[in-house]
């Protein structure tokens, strides 16, 4: 059994305390009222309600990341337990153009 009952590393651990502070919620709650509909749905002609703020850039602790407004995306939880779970897993956006090409130049087709 993993002694972190979370599977969050420890480095992550040592950055959540951002999530519990009053600002964070601020920020939070004025995202939702600027775009209260998941933005990765909206990619897809689907209208849902967001429910989840999400760093476009993962801050792993970088504060300016963290209370960047322009690096907040505001989706659905779905959205967030799945493809943007995969997404950063594996370190590229997961998507490809009307051709089949993937749209991310990080992704491994793309790499030269």
């Amino acid at each position: 059994m993993p002694s972190n009952p979370h599977h969050r590393t420890v480095e992550a651990e040592q950055y959540r305390r951002l999530y519990r502070t009053a600002a964070w919620q601020r920020l939070r709650l004025a995202q939702l009222r600027s775009q209260p509909l998941c933005e990765r749905c909206l990619c897809d002609d689907v209208v849902e309600v967001a429910t989840v703020v999400h760093h476009r850039i993962a801050h792993k602790g970088d504060e300016h990341l963290f209370w960047d407004p322009e690096n907040l995306e505001s989706v659905c939880a779905p959205h967030h337990d799945t493809l943007i779970q995969r997404e950063e897993a594996r370190g590229y956006t997961i998507g490809s153009d009307i051709n089949g090409r993937p749209v991310d130049p990080a992704h491994p087709w793309n790499r030269s």
